[in-house]
């Protein structure tokens, strides 16, 4: 018998700043791949949020190809997922505008990547800077998505998300899904291999402490033998021993290995051992996007027709939604 039960709607985005790492792959993007059997997968290159840091404009254009077809490398699949650049898409920046008058200025204001990116970029603390959780908001609520994959950092955004819509709802009726906000099981949280207290991240002063989807293998194997670890000289999850317990979640994470797994192959076993062997299978786990990329780059006009295909399945989609908020809050048709 056929089952006809629908399919659930998930939604998720990335921004196009810089290449894709190996946090980004293990920790989503891989992800994202596996999800296109199960759901109804709408997938954006959020590149309007790209904007709330300065951005040299030939290499932000640069950057969006370069994401689009690295992540298409990855493996999602177009003609079972819609995988769209937000900017083409303009529903997003004008459901931000709409769903700003119905976010209170505090609830922005208890936003803790607002404080750390202030921190961060203390000469450019800018009001997109401060709401872009509303248009994260809306690029979730246009598609009517069931579920969001989300790391532990962006918990809050969903949460406010869901405040926004039932606030919304409780106005003017059953207008949003409240979505919900899931940490998938075999998302790694990836963390710096030169200071694994902070996540892996492509802005890492230490270019030793992100590795990046495109890295050679040698460049690879390189940055995993300088990885820190410590004294203890023993292969073992435990405490205190966050630069080990790093290399382990990225070797569990590409071997399928638990563990215990991991602790039994390598007992009496160096850590330079250890750290050759995360590095071999992070080499054999990208070498194939690696390659995939490489046909995909040389070819802008297959990428073209992709997005723009996504583009317009995306606005089809969301157009329903806006229309149908525009109409409640009292617009003009």
């Amino acid at each position: 018998m056929e089952n006809t039960e629908k399919k659930q709607v998930v939604f998720s985005a990335i921004q196009p700043s810089g290449t894709i790492t190996l946090g980004n792959y293990l920790g989503a993007v891989r992800n994202w791949v596996t999800m296109q059997e199960e759901y109804n997968c709408i997938y954006a290159l959020a590149d309007l949020h790209t904007i709330t840091v300065r951005q040299n404009p030939a290499q932000m254009r640069r950057n969006i190809l370069d994401a689009y077809a690295s992540i298409m490398a990855c493996g999602i699949d177009v003609e079972k997922s819609i995988f769209f650049i937000q900017s083409h898409v303009h529903t997003h920046a004008e459901i931000a505008w709409i769903l700003n008058c119905y976010t209170q200025f505090g609830e922005l204001g208890r936003m803790t990547q607002f404080k750390d990116k202030s921190a961060k970029h203390a000469d450019n603390i800018n009001a997109g800077l401060f709401t872009y959780p509303v248009l994260m908001a809306g690029d979730i609520l246009l598609y009517q998505a069931d579920k969001v994959p989300v790391g532990a950092d962006q918990k809050q955004h969903i949460e406010l998300t869901c405040d926004v819509a039932r606030r919304f709802n409780g106005l003017y009726g059953d207008v949003f899904k409240i979505p919900e906000g899931f940490i998938p099981q075999n998302g790694a949280r990836v963390m710096s291999l030169q200071n694994p207290l902070n996540k892996m991240s492509k802005s890492d002063e230490n270019v030793n402490g992100c590795v990046h989807l495109l890295d050679p293998p040698e460049v690879i194997m390189r940055k995993f033998k300088r990885a820190v670890t410590d004294s203890d000289a023993c292969v073992r999850y435990a405490e205190g021993k966050d630069g080990v317990n790093n290399l382990m979640t990225i070797y569990g994470a590409v071997t399928g290995k638990s563990f215990e797994q991991i602790e039994a192959e390598f007992a009496g076993k160096g850590y330079g051992d250890f750290k050759a062997a995360v590095g071999e299978a992070v080499v054999e786990e990208l070498r194939p996007i690696r390659e995939r990329y490489e046909q995909l780059i040389k070819d802008k006009a297959y990428l073209e027709e992709c997005y723009r295909k996504a583009d317009e399945t995306a606005l089809k989609i969301s157009s329903r939604t806006l229309g149908k908020v525009m109409k409640k809050v009292g617009f003009i048709r």
